[in-house]
Parts: C-alpha cells; structure tokens; sequence
C-alpha cells in the first residue's frame, strides 16, 4: 500500500513510521523536520496547506495534522481512485463543548465540524474514513502537556503537583499508531466512524501527576497545587481558566469501539523516563 503520512515527525507519525515500514508499506512521509531516508520511506518536506494537491498513486492518507486544514486541503485535491483516510482529531472536540473559555468551545466546534466535513468528503468521493479522537496523548517526549512538566522539573529540582479529582485517561502515542494501522488492514472495518482512543486506565488528575513525577527517574521536591491557589492563578493568567476548571471533570474515552471494530487494547499509564525525552 502506497500512504502518505502527514505529521511523519510528529508523536503519533514517530511510531507510526517504522510500523508502517515493517508492514512492507511505501511511505511517502510529510513532516517540517528531516526524517533520515530509508528503504520505502520517500520524504517530503512540507505542510499543509503549502503541499500541492495531489493524491494521484496513493492508496491511503493518514494525518495527525489540523483536522481542519486537513479538511480543506482535501476540497481542493482533484478526485481520485478508491482512497483510505485516517485522521486523528480530539477529545476535546467533545470535554470542551461546555468550557467557560469561549475560545475552547469555538474549538470544540471548530473539531466537530471539521469531522463531519471530512466524513461528508470522504463519502461523496468513495473514500473509507475513519477518525481517531484521542484524550491526552504521551510516549515520544513529544506532547505539550506531560513532556513540558517534566522537563522543567528535571530542570529545577521541583515537581507542581496539580490537585484534582476529575478522572483521566492518558493514552501512548504508540497505541494510537497502532489503532491507525489497524484501519489500514481493514479500512472497512471503521470506516465512516469517529472512534474515541483513551489510555488502559483511569485514574484522577492528581495520581497522574504524581506517578509522572515517579517516572522521572531522579528525586524531585513535590509542590502541590490544591484548588484555592489554582483557582486565584486562574483569575490572574486567563490561559489557566480551563485546565484548572477541568481539573475536577473526567476527561475520558470509552474504548469498546476501538476495542471491537479496531481490536486494540491501549496499555495502562505506567511511564518511564525515556517518555520525557524528545527524539534525536
């Protein structure tokens, strides 16, 4: 099979790559950052919406880029033979409908409109699609969530300890990777279907932040951010009003779709210090 990957680089595309490799799969991979040549892989520098429309020899398209972009760029591709499209949106398209950020609920809407114009796309051209809607994604060091965190706290001897109740779901960028390829071996197995992708476990916000500090390998100083003080913080810097005001919500997935139609069972939260780190 013949698949273009958009975000080669990225931390899904990271795991994504060498998996489609040993599959026996020619990759044409799309990324801003240089991937080393390989046998199979044809690199393409670039990005979206800058790549010229064309989807001519392609068998398959997966993307962890803008789902928006991705969308529009697609309306411009002339229409081509029988495609398989997988694309990864977010969790938040559903956790952030009723935030008190207006920016995050034009968000939320901004995903769910973007998954039902690529769907609609995909059905009217032939297309089979399938959508990945992922909750808080780690592995690569990578994220902008955990890997930041991490990272100054390896820095500076200190740990913020975020309190929260809310439940959490944090998946593996490799699960994902491995939920994509699935749809490429069966693409008709999902196909039309928007399929929520959570981590093996739940467990609240503060034992989340807690066994990442665990997993840093070295002794940091836990600081603990109980609610008060995150709340004032949050008045102060209004960047910090929705994630302290989720922090009492369960941001989850239920897995069954992805369990039935994909066969993929998503490991449980259990990092280690190779999580944190960026690759080279």
């Amino acid at each position: 099979m013949n698949v273009l990957l958009i975000g080669a680089s990225s931390q899904i595309g990271y795991f994504l790559l060498p998996r489609l490799l040993a599959d026996s799969h020619t990759v044409q991979g799309l990324s801003r950052q240089p991937i080393p040549q390989q046998p199979g892989l044809h690199w393409r520098e670039g990005y979206l919406p800058e790549l010229t429309p064309d989807l001519s020899g392609l068998d398959a398209l997966v993307s962890f880029g803008p789902l928006d972009v991705l969308a529009q760029w697609i309306e411009t591709t002339p229409a081509t033979g029988a495609l398989h499209v997988v694309a990864t949106s977010s969790m938040s398209a559903q956790s952030k409908q009723i935030s008190a950020v207006s920016a995050e609920r034009e968000l939320a809407q901004r995903l769910c409109e973007s998954e039902a114009a690529l769907l609609a796309l995909c059905a009217r051209r032939g297309w089979s699609c399938t959508l990945l809607r992922p909750t808080i994604v780690y592995g690569a060091g990578l994220d902008k969530s955990f890997t930041p965190l991490a990272q100054r706290a390896l820095r500076s001897g200190v740990f913020l300890l975020p309190r929260g109740r809310g439940q959490r779901q944090p998946v593996h960028a490799d699960d994902i990777a491995q939920a994509a390829l699935a749809v490429l071996r069966q693409p008709q197995a999902a196909n039309g279907l928007v399929i929520p992708i959570g981590g093996g476990e739940r467990l609240s916000a503060s034992a989340m932040f807690a066994r990442t500090r665990r997993s840093l390998g070295r002794w940091t100083l836990p600081l603990p951010l109980w609610h008060t003080p995150l709340r004032i913080a949050a008045h102060l810097l209004p960047s910090l009003r929705g994630p302290v005001s989720r922090l009492r919500q369960d941001l989850i997935a239920d897995n069954s779709l992805l369990q039935q139609h994909l066969g993929v069972v998503p490991r449980p939260f259990q990092p280690d210090p190779r999580c944190w780190k960026p690759p080279r």
